[in-house]
């Protein structure tokens, strides 16, 4: 499973296999548009071997469907033409705010920060959700 923390410039990205059902930040990388985010995760799926998606959705407060959380579902739809995995949103909330909160109290500078804050976020991205699914199978409530 690959996770993303999608941006209008950025995208963080975590990794996940099956077996461990641990994640793991795997890279930030710069986007310019759509179409290099697909010619960005290709490889990376191919490398992988990804058969799941798991982006971020930034709904509101309320858990609504704002701006930001418009754009990234547009933006998934063509993406779903392009890179063909199966492809899930889990709610994202805040989840770079804390993210950013830990590295300052943990006193990261400024530049490092920057550059570990959106695979950070992918990567509780992702594990929120195999945490979530994991707890569910336990239960027996979960079919995937």
């Amino acid at each position: 499973m690959l996770g993303l923390d999608l941006g209008e410039k950025r995208v963080g990205m975590a990794i996940a296999d099956s077996l461990t059902r641990v994640a793991t930040p795997l890279q930030t990388a710069e986007i310019r548009g759509k179409k290099h985010l697909a010619e960005l995760l290709r490889p990376i799926i191919a490398d992988h071997a990804v058969e799941m998606i798991v982006v971020g959705l930034p709904t509101t407060l309320r858990g609504e469907m704002g701006p930001a959380a418009q754009r990234i579902a547009a933006d998934v739809e063509w993406l779903k033409s392009q890179v063909r995995v199966k492809w899930v949103f889990w709610d994202e909330r805040l989840s770079t705010q804390e993210v950013e909160r830990v590295l300052v109290d943990a006193d990261v500078s400024h530049r490092k920060r920057k550059e570990v804050r959106d695979q950070l976020a992918a990567q509780r991205i992702l594990q929120n959700y195999l945490d979530f699914h994991e707890a569910n199978k336990r239960q027996g409530k979960d079919e995937a």
